[in-house]
Formats: structure tokens, C-alpha cells, sequence
């Protein structure tokens, strides 16, 4: 207790001996802090909703990749009917597929889910060298759904872009980067398609 009352005697001791200018550059100090404090929280907080947002914008996106998935097999399987000996180019299909499925992180998927756009790409040019298969009416009906697919994930990878995109410049812009780079906040990739960029915002239509 006699400590305690010595603590706050020599504090009231150094207020009532210190000048007033010395008073008004200790509180102007603890202002600017003060603001300080309140505008790193505020831009923290900034970078997690934009973070968020990327998140929230994927999960739809993963919605129609789950839908992908699942016709991939219906698909290898009526293209493996009329064109067994394409073993090369079936397995290229179901491996990919098996990669975007085990997938993780976001970045990780939109690597993987690259990987099987590429294979599927490589999957039409076969078929195009096999018209029983072209016209079979399964493999129509499966056509009319990926399709289906890829013009709903052209909408959706769009509203992924803008969100990210919001994020990358937060992370990048000055000063809010510096709470970034306190943070572990980093610039994110973008859900780019390639050569099927263009033709995927422009909603196409997937011809096997």
C-alpha cells in the first residue's frame, strides 16, 4: 500500500513540476498515437473483409467445379466407348480431375482446375475425329451440361477477378501495404484461363 501511495506522490510530484509545453507535446504525442493505432486497426480490418470477399466469391465458383467434376467421368467414360485406343489422352482427363478434386487452397485449385481445362481441351480435339461419337446422344446431352458449366463459371470467375483484384491493390497501394506486409497479407492469383480467357467472358458455348 506504502508503494503504492509513494508511485502516485512522485507522478503528481513530475506533473506539477513539468512545463506546460512539455504537458501539451506529451498529449499531442498520445493524440497522433492514438490516431495511429485506431487507423492501423481500420486498415486491418479493410484487408480482412477484402479477404473475405475473395473467399466468399470462390465458394460459388467451386459450386460449378464440383458440378465439373462430377460429369468428367460420365464424359471419359462415353468418349472411351467409341475411342478406346485414346488411352493417353482419357488418362490425362482423369488425372487432372483427381488433382483439381485434391485441391486444397484456392491457389492450389485454380492451378489444378487450369490443368483440367487443358485436358479437356485436348479431349475435343479428339473427339472431333470420331462423328459416331459426335452424334451420340448421350455424349450431346453431357455436351448441352458442361457447357452449361463453363458459361456459369465465366459469370462467377468474373466476380472472383473483381474481388482479388480489390484485394491485390489494397496489399499493393500505400500506406494500407505496410499493414499488409505487417500482417502476412500478399497479393493473390487471379482465376486466369489462358487462351480461354477471352472466350469464357464472353460466355461461350463448349463444342466436344
Amino acid at each position: 500500500m506504502s508503494n503504492t501511495r509513494w508511485y502516485f506522490s512522485c507522478l503528481l510530484y513530475i506533473c506539477k513540476n513539468l512545463n506546460k509545453n512539455v504537458m501539451i507535446g506529451l498529449l499531442i504525442t498520445l493524440g497522433v498515437l492514438v490516431i495511429l493505432v485506431f487507423w492501423a486497426v481500420g486498415k486491418y480490418n479493410l484487408l480482412v473483409r477484402l479477404r473475405n470477399n475473395r473467399e466468399n466469391a470462390f465458394a460459388d465458383i467451386d459450386v460449378q467445379l464440383k458440378q465439373r467434376h462430377d460429369l468428367v467421368p460420365q464424359l471419359v467414360a462415353t468418349v472411351k466407348g467409341y475411342a478406346a485406343h485414346e488411352k493417353e489422352t482419357l488418362e490425362m482427363v482423369v488425372n487432372a480431375r483427381n488433382g483439381a478434386i485434391n485441391a486444397k487452397s484456392i491457389d492450389e485449385k485454380i492451378v489444378a482446375e487450369n490443368a483440367l481445362s487443358s485436358a479437356l481441351a485436348g479431349l475435343k480435339v479428339t473427339v472431333e475425329r470420331y462423328p459416331d461419337l459426335k452424334a451420340n446422344t448421350n455424349f450431346l446431352h453431357l455436351q448441352e451440361e458442361v457447357s452449361d458449366i463453363e458459361n456459369k463459371l465465366a459469370a462467377v470467375r468474373r466476380f472472383f477477378n473483381s474481388a482479388t483484384k480489390e484485394l491485390n491493390t489494397a496489399v499493393e497501394m500505400f500506406p494500407s501495404n505496410i499493414i499488409a506486409g505487417m500482417f502476412g497479407f500478399k497479393k493473390e492469383m487471379m482465376f486466369d484461363l489462358g487462351t480461354e480467357r477471352k472466350t469464357l467472358e464472353q460466355a461461350p458455348e463448349i463444342s466436344f
